[in-house]
């Protein structure tokens, strides 16, 4: 089943031209939001885990932002079927029971995704916010291997220059940016105090490493199951949303049971984590649409484009000023992105990605 927005090969210009269009648009428009997303995600996050104080319990966010999720798409399911509750219980039983295979399916990028989303939150709380970025973007060489193994996309040399470029890019600009602030405390969080958590590089890195090798199978094996399968996007993500907010709360009950029952679910909350949540929900969202309309691997350029997002709004709010080193690496993380969406030529009928 080929993918939705991708060309056929044959067929004159001017029929195709028009949905074409609109597939490109929602693709870019979405991967520029999700740019956003990615960038005020992890510095909020790093924000609220290393204030001094309270802090809330990781794995009861990532429970909220998995039933937030899969409501959020519950209700644009309704609205496909015009409001029908009824006709919308029958698909979501034909979905679940009808095809239970592809239900079961479904549980493995579920279960991955829950995994990664609470090892992000240990990565973000021991590592500083610039080294965090910069050794996430394996992710993007991970994406790129399952991608080959598992949908056996075809990647051209200049493709595979341009992940070489884009990771060299983004590690000369964290670099630079890790080494700017190394003598003080990091810009983007409050100095430490008394209250202040303990933080732990080693645990940090492991997590880091491990959040990259779930991110780039998981969202290879769902678009694969999306793009066999077919079905609608949203009806997909109310499986993973079930599914993921059960594992949630199976995880946080042998992580934090405990903790919870003694603290309360919403112990430690506030506004900032309110929004974190909320963030982490509707990337949820986005990383569905450009997995729909593009794929893994240009959402991973999407992210790594945050990147310099952050770095800039850092620049703005906290008097970040760019050098040598961080100008040289946005060039070649924007020529990086230019260069892989370049149309392939001479393979009319070659699936490559981002195509």
């Amino acid at each position: 089943m080929a993918a939705p927005g991708a060309a056929d090969g044959g067929g004159g210009s001017g029929e195709s031209a028009g949905p074409a269009t609109v597939s490109r648009r929602v693709k870019y428009a979405s991967l520029g939001v999700l740019v956003l997303q990615n960038a005020s995600l992890v510095l909020s996050i790093r924000y609220v885990r290393t204030l001094p104080g309270e802090r809330f319990l990781p794995t009861t966010a990532v429970v909220l932002a998995e039933a937030m999720k899969g409501s959020a798409c519950l209700l644009l399911l309704l609205i496909q079927h015009r409001g029908s509750v009824r006709q919308t219980a029958v698909t979501l039983h034909e979905a679940v029971v009808g095809q239970f295979g592809d239900t079961l399916r479904l549980a493995v990028p579920s279960l991955i995704y829950t995994l990664q989303n609470n090892l992000q939150y240990v990565a973000i709380s021991n590592l500083p916010a610039a080294t965090f970025q910069v050794t996430y973007q394996l992710k993007i060489l991970t994406t790129a291997l399952f991608s080959v193994l598992l949908l056996g996309t075809a990647l051209s040399r200049l493709q595979w220059l341009s992940l070489a470029l884009l990771f060299a890019g983004v590690a000369l600009v964290q670099a630079e940016q890790a080494r700017a602030a190394a003598p003080g405390p990091e810009a983007l969080s409050p100095s430490p105090g008394p209250g202040a958590p303990a933080q732990s590089y080693a645990v940090g890195l492991a997590a880091v490493a491990a959040s990259c090798l779930s991110s780039g199978f998981a969202g290879v094996y769902f678009e694969r199951l999306l793009k066999r399968s077919g079905g609608s996007i949203w009806l997909r993500n109310v499986q993973l949303g079930a599914v993921g907010t059960a594992v949630g709360l199976g995880a946080m009950l042998a992580a934090e049971g405990p903790a919870v029952a003694a603290l309360g679910f919403f112990y430690g909350y506030n506004g900032a984590v309110w929004a974190v949540v909320v963030n982490q929900a509707a990337g949820g969202l986005l990383v569905a649409v450009v997995v729909r309309y593009a794929d893994n691997i240009l959402k991973g350029f999407a992210t790594a484009l945050s990147i310099l997002a952050s770095t800039a709004a850092s620049a703005h709010l906290f008097g970040f000023r760019p050098r040598a080193p961080f100008l040289a690496g946005t060039a070649m993380v924007l020529a990086a992105v230019v260069l892989y969406g370049r149309p392939r030529r001479g393979h009319d009928g070659a699936k490559s990605v981002g195509a």
